[in-house]
């Protein structure tokens, strides 16, 4: 990989005046407008809420959701009881260790000692990882989208791909759903629901959500016409393996036949039909775990991150993968543009957004994933000095914490860490007929805020609405007004057909195992 020294910030819009939030693109520039006048315009059926209710900005590592399903007069090996018959033997030295003051102290070191041994001996690899002797939530943290996941308000979020709907994970791991069409917010809740990480809709489904837990993944079934506040947990499907735990990541494919769910201290991907509640583990020796999928919008590729300096990008018809391995560090962030044809990636410490092409030209026998052999630098964040619209002058620039591309392929939302005035960067893309990145400007919340998580609403047809969590626990709006230049037409690249997990694709698997 190459890298360049020449930072997109330097050609960037002035940043907006301390004391302005953004409110909205328009004309080809954003607009801001002075925070005390709270010019947030309501959006006709999108739900005004704040995201709260968990608590958890004053949570400790040890005060965490657990508590609210175990009494706190148990003893450490009661806990680990409870633990064992959850999470089998790793669950137990996780118990130990989260309670070292509970013990005495060579109890404790031979507990994280055997739990990284474990650890390392489930990872199916022949290094160390530092990962492995961390605690669930260490793990879950270290590796969330969301920005310090273990004291945010919120710990997941995610729209429905084609309703108005929405649903957001809580610091006490309860889960509420916002339907643009009713007042009503079902708030989920269930013994196993802890230390929630990631949150899928079922596409083709108005009513099954994913829930990444701690110790499996549960599959929630919300109907839209039901009146329950609270649904019944006979409501939930329990999707569990053995030594695939804590479960961070999850991805459907998008004809909503196929989850994947992946976990760091796993080499495996879990490839689950839902309704058989069966798995296939798509196993790959070396990285240590899967910390990041990311399916591509055409269903022809699955693109999986490890908690090292590999990648693979798969392909979804016989299931074999390339993998990547020049990388400096571990992929934090990646996201696929709307025909799959390009992927951008960004590593934890680096401050490049990485492009990687890939041929749509490949018949439905085919294995080749058809990749480019090496990554180009297709913008670089260095940090550098930016004038602000009152005159002043603000840092800007840093390593990526999470990016975004909207459904048209024309605006890229990316969080950065480590900036006085915490930004989200907003780029204007072109994918067709070569990728094309240039700035648009920055999105600024209110004085103290920072963003938590970004994402595009899926259905907005005036442009890309931009959601943001902000760190006040605040869901905000940024509606970007634009034409399209043209939406993705299927003449334009060879629609693939779409994964499957039974029939003739079943040896295949195994085989590459």
């Amino acid at each position: 990989m190459v890298m360049c020294d020449n930072s997109v910030f330097s050609i960037f819009p002035p940043a907006p005046a301390q004391g302005t939030i953004t409110v909205c693109e328009q004309h080809g520039g954003l607009l801001s407008s002075p925070a005390q006048s709270k010019p947030y315009k309501k959006l006709p059926g999108y739900p005004d809420v704040v995201l709260s209710g968990g608590g958890s900005s004053s949570l400790t590592h040890r005060e965490n959701a657990k508590s609210a399903f175990l009494p706190h007069n148990e003893t450490v090996w009661k806990r680990a009881l409870h633990a064992w018959y959850e999470m089998g033997s790793p669950g137990v030295f996780e118990e130990i260790v989260n309670s070292s003051d509970e013990v005495p102290d060579w109890v404790a070191v031979l507990a994280k000692k055997t739990l990284t041994l474990v650890r390392w001996a489930n990872s199916l690899h022949g290094s160390i990882f530092p990962h492995l002797s961390m605690s669930n939530e260490e793990i879950i943290t270290e590796f969330s989208q969301i920005v310090n996941w273990s004291r945010s308000p919120v710990r997941a979020f995610a729209w429905h791909p084609h309703t108005l709907k929405f649903a957001y994970a809580l610091g006490d791991d309860s889960i509420k759903v916002h339907s643009g069409k009713s007042d009503l917010v079902p708030t989920l809740k269930h013994k196993l629901q802890k230390n929630v990480a990631d949150l899928a809709w079922q596409p083709q489904s108005a009513s099954v959500l994913a829930v990444a837990c701690q110790s499996c993944v549960l599959i929630w079934h919300v109907e839209p016409t039901s009146l329950a506040t609270r649904p019944s947990t006979s409501s939930c499907q329990v999707l569990h393996q053995n030594n695939h735990a804590p479960v961070t990541c999850l991805a459907w494919d998008p004809s909503g036949r196929i989850l994947l769910s992946a976990s760091p201290v796993d080499t495996s991907l879990m490839a689950w039909d839902v309704p058989m509640e069966t798995c296939i583990p798509l196993r790959r020796l070396g990285g240590g775990g899967v910390s990041l999928l990311r399916w591509s919008p055409d269903g022809s590729k699955v693109f999986s991150a490890t908690p090292s300096q590999l990648f693979r990008v798969w392909e979804t018809r016989r299931w074999t993968c390339e993998v990547w391995t020049k990388c400096t560090s571990r992929c934090k962030s990646a996201c696929w543009s709307p025909d799959g044809r390009t992927l951008l990636f960004a590593t934890e410490n680096e401050p490049i957004i990485y492009s990687l092409t890939f041929s749509t030209n490949i018949d439905d026998t085919s294995t080749v994933i058809g990749g480019s052999q090496s990554a180009v630098v297709s913008v670089s964040l260095a940090e550098v000095d930016l004038k602000t619209e009152d005159g002043e002058t603000t840092k800007v620039g840093g390593l990526v914490q999470s990016m975004v591309m909207d459904r048209h392929g024309e605006r890229l939302a990316v969080t950065l860490h480590g900036q006085v005035l915490p930004y989200i960067a907003l780029f204007r893309t072109r994918t067709n007929p070569m990728l094309e990145i240039t700035p648009c400007g920055l999105v600024q919340g209110e004085i103290g805020e920072y963003p938590l998580h970004v994402s595009f609403q899926p259905s907005f047809d005036r442009g890309a609405l931009l959601s943001v969590v902000w760190s006040s626990g605040a869901l905000r709006y940024v509606p970007l007004y634009f034409i399209p230049s043209g939406e993705i037409q299927n003449a334009h690249y060879h629609q693939p057909a779409p994964p499957t997990l039974n029939g003739n694709i079943l040896s295949p698997i195994a085989r590459h195992t």
